[in-house]
């Protein structure tokens, strides 16, 4: 049975959040910002809200959930008014869950008791159907019995998640909520947030700075520096720009989205079709046919003039240049390079571009070791 959130009757090629606010947090420090965005994001799906810390994105979530007073402020989201000249809901009218980095669970409560405490806010009957759906998507069914302080921060954080989806909001905000975790409770979460967002028909705002989050599970993104917007779109437009005025430093790289055509048992490797030829990555028991994301560094890219064919380097990919920009060090340069219909960066050294006299609109051959394709 195909199970999802309630929604309202709007046409799914329709929806849409559009956000306008101007806000000046309190604050006495001088480099205080203004939170000045004007946004239309799509109303499914994932949405990142990407930045560096104090860049507004947490202010940006705040606004939305009526937390935060604008000076100016409309929001719509899916055909509804929450907030316009002459509206605006308080957040407890908002239809909206909220995760914060923290759980905030109840610590005199079960996780069971936290679970029906949300329930019953919600003012909505939950379907026995639905409360199991959401404990299975969040595999939570053996912990519930137990209290907060008994509890992984992982675990509490798929308390604070499935609370947020038994409200049955038509939105759901994410305010970092991997930020408190260490690596390897981090790994231990991102599988079900990744089954969340396929099992459950509600649109999702997830704030992050960390961009393996945001390649992994968003599918549009905006990026934020100082309180404005400077881009948003798909994760592959977006993190493919080399024009942007913030830098991602060592995290600079793209996001492609592949088919599976071919798994080498031999070799534990398994072979990614897209629009650019094909890559060769490390065996991830992905089945035949089936759609994966992967994402590529520009660190990890190497160019050469002609294709090296004695090369340890599996990947090799013809691209053509089509935007030369510097790096944030003196040394390096970013080139975007176009790949079928697909786009990659590379980041190499200024002396490399000069001794290969690299410029727009040269066909070349770029080299991506399959270790260092990051699924």
């Amino acid at each position: 049975m195909n199970r999802s959130m309630p929604t309202n009757n709007t046409n799914h090629n329709d929806k849409l959040i559009h956000a306008r606010f101007l806000f000046t947090p309190p604050s006495a420090s001088p480099q205080a910002f203004t939170l000045d965005v004007d946004i239309k994001i799509p109303g499914t799906g994932i949405t990142a809200i990407f930045g560096d810390s104090g860049s507004g994105k947490t202010s940006l979530l705040r606004c939305i959930a009526g937390l935060e007073s604008a000076d100016k402020g409309e929001l719509c989201v899916n055909g509804d008014i929450w907030q316009d000249a002459q509206t605006c809901l308080p957040t407890h009218k908002r239809p909206l869950g909220y995760v914060f980095q923290e759980s905030s669970l109840f610590p005199h409560l079960t996780a069971l008791g936290n679970l029906k405490y949300a329930m019953k806010r919600s003012g909505k009957v939950t379907s026995p159907d639905f409360y199991e759906h959401v404990i299975d998507i969040m595999g939570i069914a053996p912990i519930l019995s137990r209290n907060p302080h008994q509890l992984s921060g992982g675990e509490r954080q798929r308390i604070a998640i499935a609370r947020a989806l038994l409200i049955q909001p038509q939105l759901l905000l994410m305010d970092e909520p991997l930020a408190s975790l260490d690596f390897a409770r981090k790994l231990e979460i991102l599988p079900y947030l990744e089954r969340l967002h396929a099992s459950f028909n509600i649109p999702i705002l997830y704030v992050s700075h960390a961009m393996d989050e945001v390649a992994r599970l968003a599918d549009h993104t905006v990026v934020m520096a100082q309180g404005k917007v400077v881009a948003q779109g798909s994760l592959a437009d977006v993190f493919s720009r080399i024009d942007l005025p913030i830098r991602f430093h060592e995290e600079t790289g793209v996001i492609l989205q592949g088919k599976v055509v071919e798994r080498d048992k031999q070799w534990h490797l398994t072979r990614i079709a897209f629009s650019g030829g094909e890559l060769w990555v490390a065996d991830g028991d992905d089945e035949l046919d089936q759609s994966v994301r992967v994402r590529i560094l520009a660190r990890d890219v190497s160019l050469a003039l002609s294709c090296p064919d004695n090369s340890s380097v599996l990947n090799r990919l013809r691209v053509e240049v089509t935007e030369l920009n510097d790096d944030d060090t003196a040394a390096m340069s970013l080139i975007r390079l176009k790949a079928g219909d697909e786009y990659i960066i590379a980041r190499v050294t200024r002396k490399s571009v000069a001794r290969l006299a690299i410029k727009t609109g040269d066909l070349l051959w770029a080299q991506i070791k399959s270790v260092a394709v990051v699924r």
